[in-house]
């Protein structure tokens, strides 16, 4: 898990921009994206890391809740805090976030991501 992957980072702030970025993971790392304990949404292919408690004092994040339904996954409460998605690989292990779910993104908010 400490290999680094391009990740698609969905900040809670809507004044910080969704964006790519080469992350290296380790559960350290997580626990700062998440501000605590980490949760996980899985899709198919990809997986979300977030906030698991709901951090009551983390800005809700409107666009991970948006673009999870978008990928299929019904959100059943109020998502707080940074998102953090990547992909999975054959393995099981750790992948750069896929292609779809940057298209995605890049289609709902109506931003370049992919280089």
């Amino acid at each position: 898990m400490h290999t680094p992957c391009n990740a698609l980072v969905v900040p809670a702030r809507l004044a910080h921009p969704v964006h790519v970025k080469a992350v290296e993971l380790d559960v350290a790392a997580l626990q700062r994206v998440a501000n605590g304990d980490i949760g996980i949404i899985a899709g198919v292919d990809w997986h979300v890391y977030l906030d698991s408690e709901g951090n009551r004092v983390a800005a809700p994040n409107l666009r991970a809740e948006v673009l999870i339904r978008e990928a299929g996954i019904k959100v059943e409460e109020t998502l707080r805090g940074a998102a953090l998605f990547l992909g999975r690989g054959s393995d099981g292990e750790e992948a750069d976030a896929p292609r779809h779910l940057i298209r995605l993104a890049e289609q709902l908010f109506d931003l370049p991501l992919a280089a």
